[in-house]
């Protein structure tokens, strides 16, 4: 914007062109950050918002979009193709048996009524923020939640009506943000089941406020670094490694588990809160369906 406004003449979303961004691109030219040069990556990222904004003020005005900025990609082979899949690291996750693995360790958060021995009332030794953790935990393997997602998650986010199984959650509202827009995302039935329990343990123990996992019985909200070191020690608890890819790593094998089911990437994608083109990491790790447990 800087750039545009320091042209003569200034340089508008109408009249911007092609050689205003050939020329744009010059000005920022250089191989060191401190020259503020533009990397492909940072040029494709930067034109596709430049894009984004002229069409919405051709929506806004009824004019008719410039494509100056698309064009100029397309005709970038070097910037167009930035992004490919071969340019980004392959997610973290957890592989088939550490899901699996992880899950029922999870589950034994809840009354099992159908175990037999100790298993049945393992639920019983926990204390209260033990269980939020382990149910946040499986939110995040069994719905793909963030971390951030889960901390503003309210009573009223989780629904049960509509549901295979009376009063088990099997879907939960996420609210929008600055990065990703309000969505619902469907629950495991291993983690609804969970999430049931704690909704019903938190209203026996009268937890206020409407946080769905608060920090205290008051209604404190969740901290970023406590629900972090939450997460680390529910991993480690299930004796699996806390630090390697952090939680995200179950908000990836939620994805990849859901590729591996068939399920439509682009679905996939709405429940992630991210655009369709994000599924391409998760295609190279998946190459085809699969039976998942």
């Amino acid at each position: 914007m800087a750039w545009c406004l320091g042209q003569s003449p200034v340089v508008t979303l109408a009249s911007l062109d092609v050689r205003d961004l050939e020329a744009f691109q010059a000005a920022r030219f250089g191989i060191k950050s401190a020259d503020l040069s533009l990397s492909p990556r940072h040029a494709l990222r930067l034109l596709r918002l430049i894009d984004r904004v002229s069409r919405h003020h051709a929506a806004a005005t009824g004019l008719q979009a410039n494509t100056a900025a698309a064009d100029w990609i397309a005709a970038q082979p070097q910037v167009r193709y930035a992004e490919a899949a071969h340019a980004d690291p392959l997610p973290e996750y957890l592989s088939v048996s550490e899901a699996k693995h992880l899950i029922a360790f999870l589950s034994n958060a809840r009354p099992r009524p159908a175990s037999a021995g100790s298993r049945r009332d393992n639920h019983q030794a926990l204390s209260w923020q033990q269980l939020r953790n382990r149910v946040a935990v499986s939110l995040q393997l069994g719905a793909g939640l963030t971390p951030g997602d889960v901390r503003v998650l309210t009573v009223h986010s989780p629904t049960a009506q509509g549901g295979r199984t009376r009063e088990r959650p099997w879907k939960v509202a996420v609210p929008g943000n600055g990065n990703a827009p309000a969505r619902e995302t469907p629950i495991a039935p291993w983690a609804g089941e969970l999430l049931q329990h704690w909704l019903q343990v938190r209203a026996e123990i009268k937890i206020a406020g409407d946080y769905l996992f608060p920090s205290t019985r008051s209604g404190k909200p969740w901290s970023k670094e406590a629900q972090y070191k939450a997460a680390k020690q529910v991993f480690e608890e299930a004796g699996l490694d806390g630090n390697e890819g952090g939680s995200f790593r179950l908000r990836h094998t939620f994805a990849l588990r859901q590729l591996r089911r068939g399920t439509d990437a682009v679905q996939i994608a709405s429940w992630l809160g991210v655009e369709p083109e994000a599924m391409a990491k998760y295609r190279r790790v998946v190459t085809g369906p699969e039976h998942v447990v």
